[in-house]
């Protein structure tokens, strides 16, 4: 069975965004490629049980289990030794992410306390978007009541979009909620 997020991909959003950029073939229109949704918890006094639940989080909110991510090397005023277990990812492709996408748009995003839109300034220059969540809280699968701690983690958009622009316009398409108020920098003291 077809998930109806990708449904709508491929009958609404895919013929959208082929007359929007004049694509003259449907392959050439950007599709979203993986998601990877990262946490870490280095930090942490307790390492391996703050990792163990980050893990048990990341595999309720994503229905995939999360693998270890470690350290590079050893950085000394951080205690970090290399090799040393300080995060967890998990990188989902095909209906998964297409599900957890609809998740994440439609109803953990709008769960938000204050909530705006997201930053239309958080895409790499490959079309890729990266955004910091603050809490596990915003999912609907996660009980309030069972959270022994807080756990941020960083959702990465993977798209074969060309450019910021097309990659804006896929996601924009598919329902991501952009605030229209991109945060200008601050003006220069005229003297």
């Amino acid at each position: 069975m077809e998930n109806e997020f990708y449904r709508d991909y491929k009958e609404r959003v895919m013929p959208a965004l082929q007359k929007q950029h004049g694509y003259k073939n449907v392959h050439q229109v950007p599709k979203v490629e993986k998601v990877v949704i990262n946490t870490s918890v280095g930090s942490q006094s307790d390492v391996k049980q703050a990792l163990e639940e980050a893990k048990m989080e990341l595999a309720l909110i994503t229905g995939q289990q999360a693998i270890e991510t470690r350290a590079k090397k050893s950085i000394s005023n951080f205690k970090l030794r290399k090799d040393q277990a300080i995060g967890a990812k998990v990188t989902l492709r095909g209906e998964r992410m297409y599900e957890f996408l609809e998740r994440f748009i439609k109803a953990a995003l709008p769960r938000i306390r204050d909530f705006r839109g997201v930053s239309p300034r958080c895409f790499d220059s490959h079309g890729n978007y990266t955004l910091g969540v603050s809490d596990q809280s915003i999912f609907p699968e996660v009980e309030l009541d069972k959270i022994k701690r807080n756990i941020g983690f960083d959702v990465t958009i993977v798209t074969t979009a060309r450019t910021n622009d097309e990659a804006k316009s896929l996601l924009g398409e598919m329902g991501m909620p952009f605030s229209d108020r991109a945060r200008k920098p601050p003006a220069l003291p005229t003297t």
